[in-house]
This record gives structure tokens, sequence and C-alpha cells, in this order.
């Protein structure tokens, strides 16, 4: 028997003796939740799921899998919607790092905090707040994510057009290497211009170069006022001149720009416990926008009321809503974050997360939609997302009383289609999902081959064995 034969015969005991045996999960049971996706396009088989407690417990993990040439899934909150983050051929050890999440230190004077890589997103934000201070990611799955894994695939969420997506959020990174080795590079400056950016490798690689343990996250001003309006309006047209009046009229302070079709709000309504409809009368599109400032006397709801009069006089808008409390707020966002979910009880849902020019939106939208409703007649596109950031979820719900099945298999068919729009607008077919295993076929044919050449170079060096996250986004 060779070494190598010998480490994988006894890999559960050695293991084992790392993590402690009731952290290595083998039944069926056991490991199920970590085998499926949440919108059940993806069902996975491991070979185990082991529950590492520190950094050191995934450096030994890591250093015993390497030597074993056996393949490991990293896995944070396992809310991914590209399958990244799911085990395939069986052979797989899912690393889930859920038990690693502890706030190592928050220093409000210097807006930073540090987190371990199993921090639930919302813990985070939580913990900011604590301290008078900001941590602007922001997303649907907030109270189950977990920053590991929305470094990862370098989440956007709903603060991009104020304050940028995951990578531009972080400072510092620790990160476990394929081999056991602990890269500690979680530093706190906002300069350091010492050689390559070596954090930034890490963030959307998929877990595919290195397991990320910690890191160093940037915070904010706490917003002191803020001001939000649920806008109705004819068109997506009309939505970016909306948006243009607003960037020239607040600058800065105008952090969120949520574009929603009408035919997303009426999921709302219907499957959204609760919901209501914010305006009297029925609009084809919405906007949902808000304006925030650390300047607790600035008068954001006046500047807020100018510009929705003006859009109006302008003839851009319809109708809007200016929340009166913060309870009207939470429920303006909470319908905006009800979309997806409010989809699946409407039967299956082609998906596409895709990004264009913010000038193109509009006709983008006319064209993907003409296009898909041709090809398949009787569909229900439901466009939806950050406009402020060029970013559409452009999702499309089977005809109603259609065979889900049938529709779903049409999958590949309609993503060529909607992808092909984007291409032509100079967009991208991943805007902040990541590429997994659902987009990973697809990047031939959107990046050059020189691109390919060095992303390939940049895995070789980092995890020669190729254990790490194995056929995801290469």
């Amino acid at each position: 028997m060779t070494a190598r034969q010998a480490n994988a015969e006894n890999i559960v005991e050695r293991i084992s003796a790392v993590v402690g045996a009731d952290q290595v999960l083998l039944s069926a049971d056991d490991m199920a939740p970590h085998l499926s996706e949440w919108r059940d396009r993806y069902q996975g088989r491991a070979a185990m799921v082991v529950r590492p407690k520190s950094t050191a417990e995934v450096a030994g993990v890591l250093a015993i899998a390497d030597a074993a040439l056996r393949p490991v899934v990293p896995q944070g909150g396992n809310t991914g919607l590209v399958g990244g983050q799911i085990p395939f051929s069986g052979a797989e050890i899912v690393l889930s790092l859920n038990r690693m999440n502890k706030i190592r230190a928050i220093d409000a004077a210097g807006y930073t905090l540090t987190a371990e890589a199993g921090v639930v997103l919302q813990r985070i934000q939580e913990a900011a707040d604590e301290v008078d201070r900001l941590f602007p990611l922001s997303l649907a799955a907030e109270g189950s994510c977990q920053i590991g894994g929305n470094l990862s695939t370098n989440a956007g969420g709903v603060g991009v057009l104020a304050y940028g997506n995951s990578r531009d959020l972080v400072l510092g990174l620790e990160v476990v290497l394929a081999n056991g080795d602990i890269w500690d590079g979680l530093r706190a400056l906002r300069k350091d211009n010492t050689g390559y950016d070596l954090k930034q490798l890490f963030i959307g690689a998929e877990g595919t170069l290195g397991v990320i343990t910690a890191a160093v996250l940037k915070l904010f001003p706490n917003p002191k006022a803020q001001a939000t309006a649920f806008v109705g309006l004819d068109s997506a047209e009309d939505a970016l001149a909306l948006f243009e009046m607003a960037r020239a009229a607040s600058g800065p302070m105008l952090t969120a720009f949520e574009l929603i079709p009408r035919i997303g709000l009426d999921f709302v309504l219907r499957h959204g416990p609760g919901a209501r409809d914010p305006l009297r009368g029925s609009h084809r599109w919405y906007v949902l926008i808000e304006l925030s400032s650390p300047e607790p006397g600035n008068r954001l709801d006046e500047t807020l009321e100018t510009l929705l009069g003006e859009a109006a006089e302008a003839g851009r808008i319809e109708d809007a809503a200016i929340a009166a409390s913060v309870a009207q707020r939470e429920q303006f966002w909470a319908m905006r974050h009800a979309l997806s979910e409010v989809q699946k009880p409407e039967g299956g849902s082609i998906k596409h997360d895709v990004s264009v020019p913010i000038a193109a939106i509009p006709a983008f939208l006319a064209e993907a939609c003409a296009a898909v409703e041709r090809a398949v007649p009787g569909c229900r596109p439901v466009p939806f997302g950050h406009m402020g950031d060029g970013n559409i979820h452009f999702n499309i719900s089977q005809p109603v009383g259609a065979d889900k099945a049938e529709f779903l298999d049409r999958w590949v068919e309609v993503n060529a289609i909607v992808h092909g729009i984007v291409q032509n607008h100079s967009g991208s077919i991943s805007a902040e999902h990541g590429i997994g295993v659902m987009k990973r076929d697809l990047l031939p044919g959107v990046k050059s081959a020189l691109e390919l050449d060095l992303m390939h170079r940049i895995k070789q060096a980092f995890d020669p064995n190729g254990i790490l996250n194995p056929g995801k986004l290469l």
C-alpha cells in the first residue's frame, strides 16, 4: 500500500483527531442539510461533512485532504444560487464553517470589524450597529448567509450603489491554502502598497484557491437620517430618468435604487404575509428609492419630496409614497426582499443574474422580455433588481397551468437567449451570484482564451493537486 493509499484509508480517523469525532458527519440524515440547494435545483452527495471550530483545525483538515488527494467543498450558510457550495461526486469532504462564528474584534474608531467566516451576515450588521457603525452589505438571505460565503462569491446586494460589492468592503483576510498553509493577511490598513493585493484573488474565487477563515471588514458611519419612497412609473425609461435626476440631486446620499415590475409586486401581494399595495393605483413599474445621511439634521424627506415633485412635473413618475415611519420603511423593504421567495408558489422559474450598463437597462428589458415571450408563449418575465448598479435579476416564471418540469427543461435554451442579449449590450452573465457549476460551461463563451488561461494558471499555483471545490468555476 502506498503512502497516499494509507492516507486515504484512515482519513476519517485522522480528520476526527483534528476536529473531534462528533464533528465528522457520516450518516445520510446528518449530512442532508449540507447537500441540497434551497431552490432544489441541485442535490449533492458527499463522503462526509466536517465542522472545524478554528483556523488551525481547517488547516489540519486541508493538509490531510491534500495529502490523500481528497476533494474539499467549502460551505458557509448554503444560500448560494449557482451550485458552488454543493458536492457532486460523492467523494468530497464538505468543509462546513458554521462553527467558526466569532467576531474577533471591533474597532469603532478605526471603522473595522474582524469576523470569522461562519458569522452570519445579520450578526455582523447588528454588531456594527451596537457601536454606532454600519456594515452596508445587505441581501435577502442575510439572516442565514455567512460572511465567508459572501466574500467567496463577491456578494452584492442592495447597497452596491453607495458602498460597492463585497470585495470593496474588505481590508484583510485570513486564508487556509490547499496544503494547509495559513496566510495571515488580517491587516486593517487602508493603504498597503507592498506588492500584489492577494486578498482580491480569494474574494470571488468560490473556494477554488483557498478557504477564507476570517476577514477584516470596513465599517461606515451609521445613517442618522433616511428617506425612503415607493414610486410608481409607466416605463423602465422613466425609471432611468428618475435615477439620473436622483443622482444629480442627492449625489452620495442616494444609497438604494431598486427596480420592481408590477408582476413582481402582484406576486408579493399574493404570497407575502401581510403585504399591502403601497400605492392606490396600478403601475407597470416601481422603484424603491432611499436617501441616507450620517447627519441627524439632514432633511432628506424634503430633498426626496422635491425630487419626486420635479419628476412628476416632468412626467416621469405617476405616483409615490414616502415612508412616514420606520415601520413603513421596513414594509417597503420587506416587499423588495420578498421578490425571490414569492416566485416559488407561481411554479418553475428560470433565473438570470445579469448586469448591463445602466443606460442600456430599458433596451435590454424590452428586448429580453420580447425574446423570451416569443420562445415560450405565456411565460411571465419578472425582471427586478439593483438598477442603480446595472444588476437585473431577469427571472421568468412558467406560463400559468404549464408543466413545471417541461418548462425548467428549457433552462439552457432560455439562458442562451437572455445571455446573448446581455452580451450584445456589453454586459455580464453573472453580476453577483458567481459561476459555480451552473455557469461554468458558459465561461468560454464570455471570457477570452487568455483570461481563461490566466485563471487556470492561478488555480494551478494555489491548488496544484486540484482538491479545492473541483468542477466549480473552472
